[in-house]
């Protein structure tokens, strides 16, 4: 952790957060359930803001409730959810708007890049066709320049079917599709899961160099830290649906408090330090529960240094004065009781 603190101070490229502007986008106290799971909330009391012309990353295992969370932002909701909170765009409430209402911010407002590109494209059109649906409703370029824009043959591709272009030329389609009507907030749900490590940095560039361009705020979603650290300005870290850790980029890696963002961050070791001393890449120990299993209260107790506690005590949001970072931990009370050390000042012990 020394060492990744070493090397992020050292950067100079990196974006930071400006927390004196609005938020764009304010996501407080979701919570989601489905009937089939009975009560349990498989998105615990999650709160979070997007900034304008800022990237927020939703970061966590699978399963954590990333892209369920999305999901509901976008109003692709299933009529078994059962959603209370707020979502606020705009100051709009979003979770208040019929579907139609809602439809009718999609494109313009917001716009979504999947994961799977293969699976969002339709196998048997071709690209040009597939563009002309969108550029057809509005926006402000032609398809030749969208694809201009991420950097692709306008002519080439237009003639292609999508499997007849590579993983990352057909991310690069769906990224053009989502600008077709310059949206205000775009969402990348796991963009680069499918993709090679060369390709990945190659679309993460993409995208930095088009929301500088563009104005537009981004959430990324996520399992890869190290990989968001290179596109967020912020990050949310979530475990089992609830929220663990969130600060600007540069604080959540130089400072990580809770248990959990310091193991996820000891797991990236680099070949050169691992090779040099035989380190072992760290490990959290378990794995994340199903929804079933999930404890009452704090979700992430089993995995902790106090397994046996807190498992039915629900954990509160704590915030470090002057920082703008927050972590989830049991209460006060709680601790002092049992005589567990708190996250902060077991993690300054550390340092």
């Amino acid at each position: 952790l020394n060492a990744l603190k070493e090397v992020e101070l050292s950067r100079t490229d990196r974006r930071k957060p400006d927390f004196d502007v609005a938020p764009l986008l304010s996501v407080k106290d979701l919570c989601i359930s489905f009937e089939s799971h009975g009560d349990v909330k498989v998105v615990d009391h999650v709160s979070f803001d997007v900034r304008p012309g800022q990237c927020m990353a939703l970061v966590g295992e699978s399963g954590c409730g990333k892209s369920i969370t999305t999901k509901v932002i976008m109003g692709l909701t299933d009529p078994k959810e059962t959603i209370t909170g707020e979502v606020l765009y705009k100051d709009q409430d979003l979770l208040k708007l019929s579907k139609e209402e809602h439809r009718k911010l999609l494109g313009h407002e917001l716009a979504m890049v999947y994961q799977d590109a293969l699976s969002s494209l339709n196998p048997s059109m071709l690209i040009s066709s597939q563009m002309k649906q969108l550029t057809s409703r509005g926006g402000t370029r032609s398809a030749e320049e969208l694809l201009e824009l991420v950097g692709l043959d306008p002519k080439r591709t237009l003639e292609s079917y999508p499997h007849e272009l590579s993983g990352g030329q057909r991310q690069r389609v769906l990224i053009a599709m989502a600008l077709t009507r310059d949206p205000s907030l775009v969402i990348c749900d796991e963009p680069t899961t499918a993709l090679d490590v060369t390709v990945q940095k190659q679309v993460i560039k993409l995208l930095n160099d088009l929301q500088r361009r563009l104005g537009f705020a981004m959430i990324f979603v996520s399992h890869d830290l190290a990989l968001v650290a290179e596109v967020a300005s912020e990050i949310t870290v979530m475990y089992a649906g609830q929220v663990i850790e969130q600060a600007a980029t540069t604080e959540l890696l130089t400072n990580p408090v809770h248990e959990y963002t310091r193991g996820l961050l000891g797991s990236v070791l680099s070949i050169e330090e691992g090779a040099q001393d035989g380190t072992r890449l760290h490990q959290v120990p378990g794995s994340v529960p199903s929804p079933e299993d999930f404890p009452t209260g704090d979700r992430f107790a089993p995995r902790s240094s106090h397994p046996d506690l807190g498992l039915e005590v629900h954990p509160v949001i704590k915030e470090i004065p002057g920082k703008h970072h927050r972590f989830s931990e049991l209460p006060d009370e709680y601790l002092k009781e049992h005589g567990l050390v708190p996250y902060l000042e077991r993690s300054q012990k550390e340092v």
